[in-house]
């Protein structure tokens, strides 16, 4: 019939054909059934994880902290498509290379001589010492004088001394052989167990020692990834973290694949608040972190509530106690307010301690300190099955510095529990008394600047109510003072040291000249009528303020990786 629609007949017979043989059970339709069954297995399970990880996140942060994160995210991105239109990636490229040539001319001396080839013919050791002294004596800040925040926790010379005796007896010594070395394999156990007590290990808590903070804590977030996996099966792990939490947490994330959720500090006092950690566990969570103190502002956590927590969720909880070191354990001892931080907690499973720092060891000594042998054992690396035979390490590197082992062992043995009782009264003393000074005994500070929270060790961090702190950060710099610059908020750090004990009374006299000196320039561009903030900014004012106005950080990241070239221009 003209116009039909019905089916010709011979593909309805193909049809009925095909539909007997599906009902017959035929391999073809029941392949064509599986295949649309996987399909739609494959679409919920989908479907599934990212419904999943959206009320993750919407219990995590609520409504408005992910709508405000969703806002930021796409404000980077899009910025950063801007950053990448031709004329202005032209702009920001040639500014970049204006700064990273300003840092070069600063870090890399013109008249200097340069050796880029191996000498034909070896120097005599005359000429060799001739030249480390030119090295030694390059122009530096002079952390001699007390000049330096932090870098340098003790440089008497009388320990150098006996560092560099000990160093000299175990130069070729690698702790990889310890049937070649077991001086160095019997210096390297008793220094753990020394910080284990330190810390107030419980019996078959463990250790080991590495070359600083960050592989310290990034050998315990390892440990935490691995135990999540073999005892939970955990394949996408996430940890959380205060914001102010030593950058190594984030570095840990990147090399390890754990996800990172950061925990706003918030003022007046500077810490995480445990709910809303609490609020971002799932079963995911593989690790929580606190600092005793951190690093920005010298602030010790809650570790207390952080244990409770970690108790509660049967979660790892890692301290760090890096920079705290060995001022932290002897606070109470000294007379001084503390809180709790260590092993005596039931929720703290792991402790990073440097050495190096207020444990007066040589630079590339530290501590990553376990409740259990088994915990340690997750940061171990094994191989049976190598052709060089059976190979096994306690952490990243394979060879070690065993004359590093002996310069720490050194360090510990002549210092002794009085030593560093006597350096915690020393030093925390002398920040108390710097912090009554800018709070209280100097007007001009104690009008200008402003504490960041309570800082119980050697660390203290302060704001500018009314100048640019970056400007401050300059002055300081512009009479010998190498301090730290912060970012969020925008602050400078000072971490007093034994040399800066000597000197904190200079140091808060040039502070309080440096603000005098910014507030007249402030009243002088007024009375020009420039406004209250002049266009000249230093280097600080200019790095940083770019930091914390641009919604993309490319442009920092390039500057930062112009400067870690410059470390290797010769």
């Amino acid at each position: 019939m003209p116009g039909s629609s019905r089916m010709p007949v011979s593909l309805r017979e193909g049809f009925n054909n095909v539909r007997n043989r599906s009902r017959a059970g035929s391999p073809l339709a029941l392949g064509v059934l599986n295949l649309d069954l996987v399909r739609n297995l494959v679409f919920f399970l989908f479907l599934l994880r990212w419904t999943r990880r959206a009320l993750w996140k919407l219990k995590g942060r609520g409504l408005i902290g992910t709508i405000v994160e969703v806002y930021i995210d796409v404000r980077r991105i899009l910025y950063g498509y801007f950053l990448r239109m031709p004329g202005v990636r032209n702009q920001v490229k040639k500014q970049v290379e204006e700064a990273v040539g300003k840092l070069q001319t600063k870090l890399v001396p013109l008249n200097a001589t340069r050796y880029l080839t191996l000498p034909k013919e070896g120097w005599d050791q005359d000429a060799v010492r001739k030249e480390l002294e030119t090295l030694a004596n390059m122009d530096h800040t002079r952390w001699e004088d007390g000049y330096v925040s932090g870098a340098v926790y003790h440089g008497e010379d009388e320990l150098l001394k006996l560092q560099t005796e000990a160093y000299g007896k175990f130069t070729v010594a690698n702790p990889i052989h310890p049937d070649v070395f077991p001086g160095v394999r019997k210096m390297e156990a008793e220094v753990v167990a020394m910080v284990l007590g330190l810390f107030n290990a419980p019996p078959g808590a463990a250790g080991v020692s590495t070359s600083g903070g960050t592989e310290s804590i990034l050998m315990a977030c390892l440990s935490a990834r691995q135990k999540a996996y073999v005892e939970r099966g955990i394949t996408e792990p996430e940890m959380i973290l205060p914001e102010t939490a030593h950058v190594a947490f984030r570095k840990a994330g990147l090399y390890f694949k754990i996800k990172t959720h950061l925990v706003a500090c918030p003022a007046p006092n500077y810490q995480a608040d445990t709910r809303a950690i609490s609020r971002l566990i799932n079963s995911n969570t593989i690790l929580l972190v606190g600092s005793a103190p951190n690093f920005p502002h010298g602030i010790i956590d809650d570790i207390a509530g952080l244990s409770k927590l970690a108790v509660k969720k049967s979660i790892p909880l890692h301290v760090d106690c890096c920079l705290g070191s060995f001022l932290v354990p002897f606070l109470s001892r000294a007379g001084f307010e503390t809180q709790p931080f260590d092993f005596r907690l039931k929720g703290v499973t792991s402790i990073s301690c440097d050495t190096h720092k207020y444990g007066f060891a040589p630079k590339g000594n530290s501590t990553v300190l376990y409740r259990t042998q088994q915990l340690r054992s997750y940061q171990y690396y094994v191989d049976p099955a190598w052709s060089g035979g059976v190979y096994a390490s306690p952490g990243i590197a394979g060879s070690r510095p065993g004359a590093l082992i002996a310069g720490c062992w050194a360090s510990l043995m002549s210092t002794g529990e009085d030593g560093y009782l006597q350096s915690c009264i020393e030093i925390v003393g002398a920040t108390k008394k710097l912090i009554s000074h800018i709070t209280t005994a100097s007007p001009v500070l104690a009008q200008e600047l402003e504490i960041l929270g309570n800082p119980l060790v050697s660390v203290i961090a302060f704001k500018s109510r009314t100048l640019n702190i970056y400007d401050i950060a300059d002055g300081m710099s512009a009479k010998g003072w190498h301090l730290n610059a912060l970012q969020n908020p925008p602050a400078i750090h000072v971490a007093v040291t034994l040399p800066i004990v000597k000197v904190w009374e200079k140091l808060a006299a040039d502070l309080e000249a440096v603000v005098e000196q910014e507030r007249e320039k402030e009243r002088a561009r007024v009375a020009e009528g420039k406004g209250a903030k002049g266009k000249e900014v230093g280097d600080s004012a200019a790095l940083y303020g770019v930091a914390g106005s641009l919604p993309n950080k490319s442009v920092v990241v390039d500057l930062a990786r112009g400067f870690l070239d410059i470390l290797y221009k010769a």
